[in-house]
């Protein structure tokens, strides 16, 4: 179980193993990634900067987030597993999603969240 101060509830990691990786899909939206996460994985993946780009990534503004996928009437992040339903990239992935669920928005979305994970525990 994890907590985090501020936080009115828990995450459970083990319920990832039966979600069918709800975090990584659904709407569409946006997985950013800072310049250093971006580095680690093109180097993990042993792409040139312009392949891994073209492949991989979009601009949103002056960001850079991760492409997207039509996947079961939604969207999935393009490294998702869509085969295993986890992600492919676990250890590379961006900070975006190692906070999750943690994450301020969360703190007032409490029914969204609860859509979301089943790994959340709401603290009495």
């Amino acid at each position: 179980m994890i907590f985090k101060e501020g936080f009115a509830y828990a995450f459970d990691e083990k319920a990832c193993k039966e979600c069918g990786g709800k975090c990584c899909i659904g709407e569409s939206g946006n997985i950013f990634a800072n310049k250093e996460e971006l580095e680690l994985l093109r180097q993990h993946l042993n792409l040139d900067e312009q392949e891994f780009s073209s492949k991989f990534l979009r601009k949103v503004g002056f960001r850079t987030s991760f492409k997207e996928l039509e996947f079961e009437g939604g969207y999935a992040c393009i490294f998702f597993d869509q085969v295993k339903k986890n992600c492919k990239i676990y250890k590379y992935r961006p900070s975006q999603c190692r906070t999750f669920p943690f994450w301020k928005y969360y703190k007032t979305h409490k029914e969204e969240l609860k859509k979301e994970c089943i790994g959340i525990c709401y603290l009495s």
